[in-house]
């Protein structure tokens, strides 16, 4: 339950981020016990490829506290939105980190809005917003499948966050976000497979001073529908953004100095052969590769209605 603001010290039952490297890390829970598969109550112990720890030792050890294993060592850390994205069961495909940050600043969030979303998924966006919104703000999310939307309510519960967000069950592109929802929400964000279809419903959501609205997409085909819509809506400022994320890396690099006295000995009927010059200098260069395409981020402003 440590999603839900900072703590210094661990307590039973908190979740609690063992980070073993950059790119390995994994989450658990601080308990002495656990139920196995055979339905067995059992010690609390996970397995790494450094060695065993024993989760219920990790109760009452300080945030960020280095954790000896038989074969090294590793950081016991607060769960963060960015962490949890990264190690989260998938039950659908995800939105990460780089496209959530833009998500978040399309849609001006603060601690009192008032969030709508749809789909739920696998819950990456939605700790993230909630993040953002807490403690004064409230996230409600629809999902049409209802195993899914259970898993996620029962997260966010065992995470802490069971008082921000609201998950409901409904398929929001036939029939719509419900009565409950009419001028409510301050921001809409849709990741569906056809969000012009929701799209006629957000206009009955938004509260009469208006709100943000953001659509993740992964093909264009979808992005032309979806601004097309929401431009006969009346919808303003409609923008749709692709966000990829390039590695630098600092190198040492030599190049030779262009020679320009070839071009007066050349007049002159003389050609001398002269030793190149060098320059050294530090750039930046870019990868061979870049990382492939997640989706397109389409963004837009429902005006007042005064």
């Amino acid at each position: 339950m440590s999603f839900d603001g900072y703590k210094t010290v661990i307590k039973e039952g908190d979740s609690v981020i063992l980070y073993l490297t950059i790119n390995q890390y994994y989450i658990l829970e601080a308990k002495n016990t656990a139920v196995s598969k055979k339905g067995a109550t059992v010690q609390n112990i996970f397995q790494t490829p450094y060695g065993p720890i024993i989760c219920g030792d990790l109760i009452g050890k300080l945030y960020g506290t280095k954790i000896q294993l038989k074969k090294g060592w590793a950081y016991v850390l607060q769960p963060t939105p960015e962490f949890w994205t990264e190690i989260l069961p998938h039950r659908t495909q995800i939105i990460y980190s780089t496209d959530i940050s833009m998500i978040l600043f399309y849609l001006e969030l603060k601690p009192t809005s008032i969030v709508v979303e749809s789909g739920t998924g696998s819950g990456s966006l939605s700790h993230a917003i909630i993040r953002r919104i807490k403690p004064s703000g409230h996230l409600y999310t629809f999902d049409f499948h209802e195993t899914r939307a259970e898993v996620a309510r029962n997260e966010f519960k065992d995470h802490g966050l069971g008082e921000y967000v609201t998950v409901q069950t409904r398929d929001v592109c036939t029939n719509g976000f419900g009565k409950e929802m009419e001028n409510k929400a301050d921001a809409i964000f849709l990741d569906l497979p056809q969000p012009w279809l929701a799209a006629n419903y957000t206009t009955q959501v938004f509260k009469k001073s208006g709100g943000r609205l953001c659509s993740f997409s992964p093909c264009v085909e979808q992005v032309q529908k979806m601004c097309a819509a929401l431009s006969n809506l009346g919808y303003q400022d409609i923008q749709t953004v692709e966000i990829l994320q390039s590695q630098f890396s600092v190198q040492k690099k030599k190049m030779s100095v262009l020679n320009l006295n070839i071009l007066k000995t050349q007049n002159d009927g003389k050609c001398e052969k002269s030793e190149k010059e060098y320059v050294n200098f530090i750039t930046s260069v870019l990868p061979n590769s870049l990382p492939g395409h997640t989706g397109y981020l389409t963004s837009a402003t429902f005006p007042p209605c005064y």
